[in-house]
């Protein structure tokens, strides 16, 4: 069994804590972890309330600061929400409620294509559509 890191609060990251795990609650900036990228393997985001999207823009700004360890969304967690996670730049998800795995995998691979630029790298619709 691999051993899991311990997750460290923001606080206890910035306070000098050596972790290579973090979890950032939405009220927190995630640019006061721009300087601690290169030591954390995972970073956490809460949802702790499915309506509340700041961890959305928590995400995407991790991912285009550089980070490329993993990205895992915890909490509140719908599975309407997932395609709009990964497109955020989350690569997993510990929902407080499990998922089906067969509806998760139906919901990723329900729309093949995008009409917007995120921090994935799909192509938008236009973009393809121009590029012929």
């Amino acid at each position: 069994m691999p051993d899991v890191p311990t997750i460290a609060t923001l606080n206890e990251l910035l306070a000098g804590a050596n972790s290579s795990a973090v979890r950032l609650e939405p009220h927190e900036d995630a640019r006061a972890l721009i300087p601690h990228l290169g030591q954390l393997s995972l970073i956490e985001i809460n949802f702790p309330k499915f309506r509340d999207g700041r961890g959305y823009s928590s995400a995407r700004i991790l991912r285009e600061a550089g980070y490329t360890g993993s990205l895992r969304a915890v909490g509140d967690v719908l599975v309407d929400q997932l395609l709009f996670l990964r497109r955020a730049g989350f690569d997993s998800e510990s929902p407080n409620q499990p998922l089906n795995p067969d509806v998760v995998a139906a919901t990723l691979a329900r729309y093949p294509h995008v009409y917007q630029k995120a921090t994935d790298p799909a192509a938008p619709a236009w973009a393809i559509r121009h590029n012929n």
